[in-house]
Order: structure tokens, then C-alpha cells, then sequence
């Protein structure tokens, strides 16, 4: 039987991606999209993750809007750069119509999934960790419904954002992904930038997602900005994978070989705001967290192409 599933998402080029690869995938059963700001604003993300749904040609998945800002403190910094300013890197017009939203809250849609599952479910947070933040402080009661949480973010090195230091799924929303991180009652698996850029999809891959049929080449050209702005910021001309490798990690347990570390999140005001920090000392910190640091990338980005172009 297909493991029930829920992606948190900000929609986001790599998002749309992950959220494709999802919905190919026969391991999973994913039940609902729940969508923050992120990448661009509320407004958007929540129609890309609709549109994205709708060209894999699945309107019976719910899509449910949740945070439009972080717990605490306005956001610092948005991604247009890489995602284009509608998030799906000037394509979106290109995309389907979006399917109708879900009436309900994201936490709502989220606690009503874990309710009627069968066995206990999958979170994928491939964004800032606001919503899941907000269930997990919302509904203690539903934490035993919950199997892991596989989070794509963080860094134990450089991070991705313009003051250099922090990632910026955590960079977005550093309460919530302390929160998270720290919390005791759900095992996370946390799959990094150190791992993530290691799995990159060159012009091949790209080329044969393009073949694959008129809603691959839809995903191809959606790359050409996020590939561009890698190729200048990296020199390389490739796309990583960072939120799909993360998906495939919550579709496929194991993908990745982790390492168990105690972390934490930086939330002072100071130039390291932002930054995961491995704890050397275990006590105080909350339980390890499963960290993705290793593991075959070129096999991984590999098996996401086949399942990609299955959409035809």
C-alpha cells in the first residue's frame, strides 16, 4: 500500500518539481499540499502549487493555504532571482489554470490528514517550516501520527543566501526551523545544502525531460532562469536538485545515508541569524536529527528523471 504523504511547499521552481516527482511516484499516496510564503509571497505560491497540480493533472489532491510570514520576524529575503517573480521562473502563464483551493487552513488540512490516515504519515517540508511549526504547537495530541519529517534546508557549511551565511528555507522562518528541529516528539531527517548541491541536473537532463512529452517540456523550460542564474553564480551549467532530492528521500527512506547530530538554529539578530549550528554537546538540544550528508546523487538524480518524464 502506498505511504500516505504530505509536502509543505513554496512553489519555487525545484518545489514544482518535487511536487511532480511525488505524484509519479506508486510508493506514496500523497494526500495534501500545504503551501507558506517562501520563494515569492502567499499569494503566489499557493497558485503555483495549484497550477502544478493541475498540469500533473490531479485536481483531487487538497491544496490548502497556510502562513503568509514567519513566526516572529518579517521576512528578510525573497528568491526572484532563481524563481522568477511568479515563483515558476517566468512560466507560469504556461502552466494549466489552478485547481480550486482546499477552504481549509493549512494546519487544519494537515491535522485532518493525519486524522484519517491509516498509519502514520510523511511530512516533506521543502520550504520555510512555518505551517509545520504551527501543527506541531497546534496539535501535540497529532505528533504520534506523524512517522518523520524530512526537511529540505539548512547548512552545516555555506549557506545560500545573500548575507552568505544561512540557507534559506531556515533563513526564512530560524524560529519555526528551531521549533522543528529541536522538538522531541517526531524523528526529522534534515537534507542540507551539503548534500544538495551535490546533485545536480545538467543540459542532458534537462534535454530529456524536454523530450518526454508537452508537460515535461512545460517543466523543462520552467528551468531555463533557475539554470542561468546557477550557471552564473556557480559557473556550472546545471540546476540542483535541492527539493526533489528531499522528496525522494521521503519517497524512497534511505536514499541517503545521514548521520545523527544535535542541531540547533541561530535566532539572534546578528549576521549568523539563520545559520544550523551541530551541537557538540547532546544535552539541552533536543534529540539527534537524522542529517542527509551523504549518498549516491547521480543515482538519485537519475531515478528523478525517469519518474519525471512518466508525465509525459
Amino acid at each position: 500500500m502506498p505511504h500516505p504523504l504530505i509536502i509543505d511547499t513554496d512553489p519555487g521552481v525545484d518545489d514544482a518539481l518535487a511536487l511532480v516527482l511525488a505524484l509519479r511516484s506508486p510508493e506514496v499516496d500523497l494526500r495534501a499540499v500545504t503551501v507558506p510564503f517562501g520563494n515569492v509571497g502567499l499569494d503566489r505560491t499557493f497558485a503555483n502549487a495549484r497550477r502544478v497540480l493541475a498540469l500533473a493533472g490531479r485536481p483531487d489532491v487538497p491544496v490548502a493555504a497556510g502562513a503568509a510570514r514567519p513566526l516572529v520576524y518579517p521576512q528578510e529575503e525573497w528568491a526572484p532571482e532563481w524563481h522568477g517573480a511568479d515563483g515558476l521562473g517566468q512560466r507560469s502563464a504556461e502552466f494549466p489554470d489552478p485547481i480550486d483551493p482546499d477552504p481549509r487552513s493549512a494546519v487544519e488540512l494537515m491535522a485532518d490528514v493525519l486524522r484519517g490516515a491509516d498509519e502514520p504519515a510523511t511530512i516533506a517540508t521543502i520550504g520555510p517550516l512555518t505551517n509545520v511549526a504551527l501543527l506541531l504547537a497546534v496539535h501535540p495530541e497529532l505528533t504520534a501520527r506523524i512517522g518523520r519529517i524530512v526537511t529540505m534546508g539548512g547548512s552545516l557549511g555555506g549557506g545560500n543566501t545573500r548575507q552568505g551565511r544561512a540557507e534559506f528555507n531556515v533563513y526564512a522562518d530560524p524560529e519555526a526551523a528551531h521549533r522543528v528541529l529541536t522538538q522531541p516528539d517526531v524523528p526529522v531527517t534534515l537534507v542540507p545544502l551539503d548534500i544538495t548541491m551535490r546533485c545536480l541536473a545538467g543540459g542532458g537532463w534537462v534535454e530529456e525531460l524536454t523530450a518526454s512529452g508537452p508537460r515535461g517540456a512545460t517543466l523543462a523550460r520552467m528551468l531555463a532562469l533557475y539554470r542561468a542564474a546557477f550557471r552564473e553564480r556557480h559557473g556550472t551549467d546545471s540546476v540542483a536538485l535541492h527539493d526533489p532530492l528531499a522528496v525522494l528521500e521521503a519517497i524512497l527512506p534511505g536514499t541517503l545515508r545521514t548521520t545523527p547530530l544535535p542541531l540547533g538554529v541561530r535566532c539572534d539578530l546578528g549576521p549568523d541569524r539563520g545559520t544550523t549550528v551541530a551541537h557538540p554537546d547532546p544535552g539541552g538540544h533536543g534529540p539527534d536529527v537524522h542529517v542527509a550528508l551523504d549518498g549516491d546523487t547521480g543515482s538519485a538524480a537519475a531515478e528523478m528523471l525517469r519518474r519525471l518524464c512518466t508525465l509525459g
